[in-house]
């Protein structure tokens, strides 16, 4: 492992409330943050966030064949972040990114988000989105039990809760082997704020959306088939539970709310949400009807689409967030279904244009900040 330097040993642990923290000598530190999925949606609008505010930050991303950092592109920050090679099924490597970054806040945000393929990967799912946030607190209290920790977890753990609005005291009932993980990683944050003292909040986020979102989210196959009818490039949308209803939200707003979580003085767990539960039937005529387009002339519905287990409502309240945060949902269904469909006839125009197209980013581009093993 890459060995600490004195100086910054000795401002470890100095204290975490402040984004810069002045020295002995009078000079001031950069706050640091630490992001797991850094790749992903959340963690690219998270990353933005952070450095508009002045963090240094850093993000773990997993090695594979074709990397995944579009995101980072599109918003303009992938040169802005030290990148660090990690798996959440190596705890080396976790210890390692910790080491590494020196950290005042880590956002943990990696999972194994898509629901629908925990069914197919149970074991990983649990693994990855689970145990392995044991592993990051082990870490954490072994190395710096000092920093401040955020979870992300999942409206998903509500499952087909009895309760029509969820809030923080909900029972849950997960339904799938995403939301048992989500909840097992939930939990066990909890069990080391409480035993260990570590600042770990966790954000039970429900359903938040952007032109950022995977093609295999159903919100964004929605925009994105629609955007591609609409300029003539594809001729039908096939969807499965048409009646699943979810509370959408906007994902850089809930990013300012996970940021708010860790600027408070106790750790707590919050529910992010707008309050509003909306079908995916209803996503689907909003976002033809913004098109100009029928969209009974391009829907069609099959049931190798739905869940095993279905999860019919989702709608959380948001109040305790209000009331600590002050943070309040400002984009509404409406407009969010309207920026995403923007973005994504936008995008499909560029591609007719011969243009670059987001996801067609260079793989390793020349600006790369990856930070790999010293091995001297």
């Amino acid at each position: 492992m890459i060995d600490l330097t004195k100086s910054e040993n000795k401002i470890r642990f100095l204290n975490h409330n402040n984004t810069h923290k002045t020295l002995r000598n009078g000079e001031k530190k950069i706050k640091k943050a630490l992001i797991t999925g850094v790749t992903g949606q959340d963690g690219a609008y998270l990353s933005r966030l952070l450095l508009s505010k002045g963090y240094k930050v850093y993000g773990t991303f997993r090695r594979v064949s074709t990397p995944n950092f579009w995101r980072l592109q599109t918003l303009g920050v992938y040169d802005k972040i030290n990148l660090i090679p990690a798996d959440l099924l190596d705890m080396g490597s976790l210890l390692e990114a910790l080491t590494v970054s020196d950290p005042d806040e880590v956002y943990n945000l990696a999972a194994a988000s898509f629901v629908s393929s925990a069914f197919e990967q149970p074991v990983g799912n649990a693994e990855i989105t689970g145990l392995a946030v044991t592993k990051f607190l082990e870490s954490i209290r072994h190395l710096n039990p000092n920093l401040k920790f955020y979870q992300a977890s999942s409206s998903e753990m509500f499952g087909n809760s009895k309760v029509r609005i969820q809030n923080e005291k909900t029972p849950f009932r997960p339904a799938s082997p995403y939301a048992i993980s989500k909840l097992y990683a939930h939990w066990i944050t909890d069990i080391y704020r409480e035993a260990y003292g570590i600042f770990a909040a966790t954000g039970i986020l429900f359903n938040h959306e952007s032109p950022l979102r995977g093609l295999e989210f159903v919100s964004r196959k929605i925009t994105n088939a629609v955007a591609e009818i609409s300029l003539g490039l594809k001729k039908e949308l096939v969807l499965g539970n048409l009646h699943a209803k979810r509370d959408w939200g906007y994902a850089p707003e809930y990013m300012e709310a996970v940021y708010l979580m860790l600027r408070q003085d106790k750790p707590n767990d919050f529910v992010i949400s707008t309050g509003e539960a909306h079908s995916v039937l209803e996503f689907v005529k909003l976002t033809f009807e913004i098109a100009g387009l029928n969209w009974k002339k391009y829907v069609k519905t099959d049931k190798r689409f739905y869940r095993p287990l279905e999860v019919d409502y989702l709608c959380g309240d948001y109040k305790k967030a209000k009331k600590a945060l002050g943070w309040t949902p400002k984009v509404t269904f409406e407009k969010l279904v309207k920026i995403m469909l923007d973005e994504d006839i936008r995008r499909w125009k560029m591609f007719l244009d011969g243009k670059s197209f987001p996801w067609d980013a260079p793989l390793y581009p020349s600006e790369s900040k990856i930070i790999t093993r010293n091995m001297k």
